[in-house]
This record gives structure tokens, sequence and C-alpha cells, in this order.
């Protein structure tokens, strides 16, 4: 037997052997490379012809995606160093997403001003494997919250620079936005003062109520079941029930339509959102205080503090990484649901997204979607990181 016959994996370098999670990225790349990467429309609503990476891109492009795919690949599939993961990660990204733009220019005849590129389903499912490469990094390299935002303030920033290059001006979305820019902007005023507005109202009974439902047991139950049934509801159903009511209101109390209060509009998303904002936000609260060490509030009370000022000074801060969790929770969920407002006159994306579907123009869809889905990320994101910030030994080495 030779020497080489008895070289055990152990020998073997460390970056070669699989990475668990690599391999289903890499599986999912895989897949995504096989499946189109551009759409050509000869008009913006009829059926779109798929283009292979190989046809959506000229020969020096698309040799380059190639490439950086391949590398992206196996850089995902064996064990690299985390760092190596995460910057083959946003290379592949930052490729994916100025390539996508090339393919834009390429495919439109000069001079047609009807014709319309997407991206495809390929790429989309490598944005999506090479995203997940990225979260799995960052997750693993345990960053400070601060670097966390830093990294997603950069990733704005290039998403701003790419649009402002006029490099996607030849993809079908922002054609859209291009007939629809004041629009879009008024909406998007819309969708957050809804999103944050009902968030800031349910924070500001939600966070008292929770205190109130901790110092009354016999309460808590009640108050909790409530929300808990509000919850139930499906969200078109909750919308649709608060017409009635509110037209009512709109209708027999002096001044409740000089301040907008109507049927439909945003004033039942407003009080919908802010229906469905409660039980996070009351329950986190709760479970925040009762987490408390009681050593620390016997202290407290040790060092002549009244009930008052143990639960302003001592309990109330202690428990606050628990509550913005649940404030956390509110925000994200609230900025997706924000989108069915439109179905009732509310404004905000989802008029783009409901649009889209009615006039089966699915770049209209993503003209919604797309800023909906961001907004979501964003919140998380910064959210996470106040949490961890602000949570006792939440900071990273």
């Amino acid at each position: 037997m030779s020497i080489a016959d008895t070289t055990t994996s152990a020998d073997r370098p460390g970056w070669l052997a699989l990475d668990k999670l690599g391999v289903l990225i890499a599986l999912i790349a895989a897949a995504g490379a096989a499946l189109p990467f551009a759409l050509f429309r000869a008009n913006r609503i009829v059926l779109g012809e798929p283009r292979s990476l190989l046809d959506a891109l000229p020969g020096f492009a698309s040799g380059l995606m190639i490439g950086v795919l391949v590398v992206g690949f196996v850089t995902a599939l064996l064990r690299f160093p985390v760092v190596a993961k995460l910057v083959s990660g946003f290379l592949v990204l930052a490729v994916l997403f100025v390539s996508v733009g090339w393919a834009g220019f390429y495919l439109t005849p000069e001079g047609d001003t009807f014709a319309r590129v997407s991206p495809g389903a390929g790429f989309w499912l490598l944005v999506f494997a090479f995203a997940l490469l990225v979260t799995d990094a960052l997750t693993r390299l345990h960053l400070a919250p601060l670097i966390r935002i830093g990294i997603l303030l950069a990733v704005g920033i290039a998403a701003g620079i790419l649009l402002w290059s006029g490099n996607w001006n030849d993809l079908s979305i922002l054609k859209e936005y291009a007939t629809r820019a004041p629009a879009f902007w008024a909406e998007a005023r819309t969708h957050l003062a809804l999103a944050f507005g009902s968030v800031a109202i349910a924070t500001v009974v939600g966070v008292p109520l929770g205190i109130v439902c901790y110092k009354v047991r016999p309460l808590r139950a009640a108050v909790l079941n409530v929300l808990n049934i509000v919850q139930t509801i499906p969200s078109i159903a909750l919308f649709g029930l608060l017409i009635a009511p509110l037209a009512w209101v709109a209708a027999n109390v002096p001044g409740a339509s000089a301040i907008g209060i109507s049927g439909i509009g945003a004033a039942p998303a407003m009080v919908a959102l802010f229906a469905y904002s409660l039980l996070p936000i009351v329950s986190n609260t709760v479970v925040g205080l009762q987490s408390v060490s009681p050593a620390a509030v016997d202290a407290a009370r040790g060092m002549g503090m009244t009930g008052t000022q143990r639960l302003a000074q001592v309990e109330l801060p202690l428990a606050f990484p628990v509550i913005l969790t649940g404030i956390r929770i509110v925000l994200v969920q609230n900025i997706g649901l924000a989108t069915i407002a439109a179905l009732i006159g509310g404004g905000g994306f989802g008029v783009f997204v409901f649009q889209g579907i009615g006039q089966t123009a699915m770049d209209l869809v993503l003209l919604g979607a797309v800023p909906t889905v961001a907004l979501a990320f964003a919140a998380a994101v910064v959210l996470d990181a106040l949490v961890e910030m602000t949570s006792r030994g939440g900071r990273s080495p």
C-alpha cells in the first residue's frame, strides 16, 4: 500500500470539505443559472420571451457573469473562510444587478419605446441564493450592531448609485416608474405614514396597557385574549369590517370628516394596522417586565424607591429590549400589511401591486413590491441592531 493510499480526509485542507448550507446555496444557484435570466416583451402586457444568460448579454458580459458565478458557486460549496464567502456573495450580487441592467440595454431594440425587458426567474433565484450566502456569512461573523447598520447603509448607497447611473433605465420596472414618479413618491409617503404612524400610536397605547396588565393580573388574561381574537381576523376582513362604523362616525360626529375620518381611505387602514399592532407590543411589555430580576427590584426597594420610581428607573429600562423586539415585529408586519390598504382606498405601495395585477403587468407589481420588501428588510436590520445594543451584554466583542 502506498503512502498516498493511507492519506485520510483529516490530512486534506479544511477548505476542501463541503459546507452543508453551501451545498443548498450551490443547488439553488445552479437552478437559477439554468432558468431564464431575462424576459423580453414586445409591450408591457404580453407574455415574455425567455432569454438565457448567454442570450441576454453580449459575449464579454455573459462570460464575465459566468466566471463570477463559478467563483461564487465554488466559494459557497466549500468551507472557505467566512470573510471570503461574504466578499464573494457581495461580488456576485453586484455583478448580477449590473448585468441585468446591461441585459435591458442589449435586448431592447434601438428606438423601440414599447418593448419591455424584465429580470427572469433565473435572476431572482440567483439573487436569493447569494443573498442567503451573504446573510449566513454575516450571521457567522457576529458583527457589532453599528457595523451591521453601516453595511446596510453601504448597500443602500450602492443601490442608489446603480439607479442614478442609469444602468437600469432600460428595464421595465424603471420604465413603469418613469411614467408614475410623482404618484410613486406620494404613495411612498402614504405607506410610511400608515406603517410608522400605526406603530407609533400602538406603542403609545400598548406599552401603558402592557404595564397595567402586568400590575393587574386578573385583567391580563382578558386583554390578551381579546387582542388574540383581533389578531386572528384576516386583514382584508378587518379592513372591510371597519368601513361601516367609520362611515357612521364621519356622518354623525361633528368634525370627524374634517380630520380625514371616512368609511374608506387611510382612516380604516390606520385603525386596522393599529389593532394588529397591539398584541405584540402589549404581550412583549408584559413578558419584558416579568423577566426583570426580582433581585434588581428588591435592591431598588431597599434603596427606598417608590413603586413608580422602580417602574420608571429599574423595571422599564431592563424590559426595554424585549419591548423593542415587539415593536420590531409590529413594524415589519405593518410595512407588509399596509399594501392591503390600497383595496379600501388607503393608498401606499399596494396601489401599484393591485393595479399591476389588474393589468397583468408584473413589472408594475414589482414597482410596489420591491420597495415594500426593501423597507421591511431595512427596518428589521436596524431594529435588530438596536435591540442588541440595548440588551444587557448584547454588544459583540
